[in-house]
């Protein structure tokens, strides 16, 4: 079977049956789609006719979310890596002037992404029929969405397990109780790396909404106590992609996104408000909405709760409801950006920039991989080094600070250099210009030995690899994370000094998301030991396929 970057699946089972049959389906369409699948819903359309099927308006059901729901949930347990985005533009109360004009589709609706497959639930009797349902299924998808000009057609149902049916107990005498719906419908959240439980909330947003669409999305002040916080994507980023979802799902609609500073945002201001969309856990939001409306003289209103979507794969660390920050989490010791090619590098070793604050864990980070077979260069121990009689840098040092630093034995007294430095940021970058360069000549030569011992992979562990513009020594960059509290509490301990003085240290470098900015692989000892270790070991044995792929390349390579 061949696979396709997008696809489009047409489900035409019965509603009270599908939600039996959607595991197996996405199963089956996960073999054939391998990035992007829409969802388009017609229950009870049939592609053996023969004659001409039309899309048409589908009334807005209660089953219909619970149905979106247990799709979602689903797909992030069978296929997480496929983007699943079920499309609700024939889905829509029949009133009057939908009565004269029951075509949801004028014109075919562009989608993000053009449709090169189409697959289907629908149930065929026999072999014979496979031409004809398949014509008909490209016919009909064609009237739906402006779909690639050599559309593929799939029939997943010879491939699906049997579902059993007894028409006696769900057959067409099932009551399906219609979903009220609103004008206006707001929502608010973070909304990072959009995924299925965000998709839910949005997707049964979309179906409550006749006309309007308000969607605020958390930054600033907001994001200050996530975890993970400086791996939130950008708000422009979670903004864009949220449009891109949205423009698929109900085009029709017309949709509002607003920054959120504060846990309100217009839901408290704008009066043709009717309806707010919550989950299990924001409830008390909403209540605390319609609290400030009430003092603002506006209607409340109407608290529409969904279900939390529970994670199948969460760990002990992560929440076991589909979360954000669980998804943050997955990325720690992943590749988060490729690399800079550094044409002047060596090949041999592989070189790692190991950098992070103060108390971020970044030491016990590089012991862990050295335990795992790579060369630990300690840059602090180097910058020692910088400093002996017999360097370069030494007389430099002396020459710019004057003797008055020199111990009887000739060595430089630091604590006499720190105190002409300390405070004073020109005399300070004078002496990182004279001692930073000499730290670097080190770690090249620590780097060429490691090489001749036949080392693969060395590990720069360097506090200000990225102030001291060390880049260039390194293949990519690790950055170890914690957050600044905690930090603080670790050096607190450590150090023995007053939690002001361990602030001002923290204040003196490089904040996490600065250094985070310039990672290409992220760490974080917030947790226990073991769980560090496990982060390390994912971020090594990644890196091992990473080596071993550019060696393949290289020998592929004419």
């Amino acid at each position: 079977m061949s696979m396709f970057s997008t696809g489009i699946l047409v489900l035409t089972s019965p509603l009270h049956v599908l939600h039996l049959r959607i595991a197996p389906v996405l199963t089956s369409a996960a073999q054939v789609v391998e990035r992007t699948l829409y969802v388009h819903l017609h229950p009870g359309l049939n592609l053996s006719t023969g004659g001409q099927v039309r899309p048409v308006y589908i009334p807005p059901l209660v089953d219909l979310c619970t149905l979106i729901s247990r799709l979602y949930s689903n797909a992030a347990d069978i296929c997480a890596h496929l983007d699943v985005r079920v499309l609700l533009s024939n889905v829509h109360a029949q009133s009057a002037t939908l009565r004269g004009n029951n075509s949801p589709f004028p014109t075919p609706q562009t989608l993000s992404h053009s449709p090169e497959v189409v697959l289907t639930d629908f149930p065929i009797q026999d072999s014979g029929q496979s031409s004809l349902v398949t014509q008909c299924l490209q016919k009909y998808t064609g009237y739906c969405y402006d779909c690639n000009p050599s559309l593929s057609s799939v029939l997943l149902y010879p491939r699906l397990k049997e579902v059993e049916e007894d028409d006696d107990r769900g057959g067409s005498g099932v009551q399906l109780k219609p979903l009220e719906t609103f004008s206006d419908v707001v929502v608010g959240g973070t909304f990072d790396r959009l995924h299925g439980a965000h998709k839910t909330l949005l997707n049964i947003s979309c179906l409550m909404a006749n006309r309007r669409f308000v969607i605020g999305v958390c930054d600033q002040e907001l994001l200050k106590n996530k975890v993970l916080k400086e791996l939130i994507e950008p708000y422009y980023q979670r903004v864009q992609k949220l449009q891109d979802f949205l423009n698929d799902v109900k085009p029709s609609l017309k949709y509002e996104i607003v920054p959120l500073s504060d846990p309100f945002g217009p839901s408290i201001s704008d009066p043709e408000l009717q309806c707010i969309v919550v989950s299990e856990e924001t409830r008390k939001g909403g209540v605390a909405v319609n609290r400030k409306r009430a003092e603002n003289g506006l209607a409340e209103l109407v608290l529409y709760e969904i279900q939390l979507l529970k994670d199948a794969h969460h760990t002990d660390i992560e929440e076991e409801k589909i979360s954000s920050s669980s998804l943050r989490t997955r990325l720690l010791g992943t590749l988060l950006k490729h690399p800079s090619p550094q044409p002047d590098l060596p090949l041999d070793p592989y070189v790692i920039g190991l950098t992070g604050g103060s108390g971020s864990g970044k030491s016990s980070i590089a012991h862990r991989l050295e335990a795992l077979g790579a060369v630990r260069i300690d840059c602090d121990q180097l910058g020692h080094e910088a400093y002996l009689t017999e360097t370069s840098a030494y007389h430099k040092i002396i020459q710019e600070f004057g003797p008055d630093i020199l111990n009887e034995d000739k060595t430089i007294n630091r604590r006499v250099l720190g105190g002409k430095v300390f405070g004073n940021q020109d005399r300070l970058k004078a002496l990182t210009d004279i001692v930073w360069p000499e730290i670097a000549l080190l770690v090249k030569k620590k780097i060429k030995h490691a090489n001749e011992q036949g080392k693969r992979v060395c590990v720069v562990d360097a506090a200000v690899l990225l102030e001291a513009g060390w880049t260039y020594l390194v293949h990519e960059v690790w950055v170890a994370t914690i957050p600044e509290e905690e930090a603080v509490k670790r050096i607190v301990q450590r150090d023995g000094v007053k939690e002001e003085d361990a602030l001002r240290r923290l204040k003196s470098q490089w904040t996490n998301a600065k250094l985070i900015e310039h990672a290409n692989v992220v760490l974080c000892t917030l947790w226990e030991p073991d769980v560090t270790q496990r982060q390390v070991l994912k971020a090594w044995s990644l890196l091992q396929q990473r080596i071993q792929k550019r060696q393949e390349e290289i020998k592929s390579s004419p």
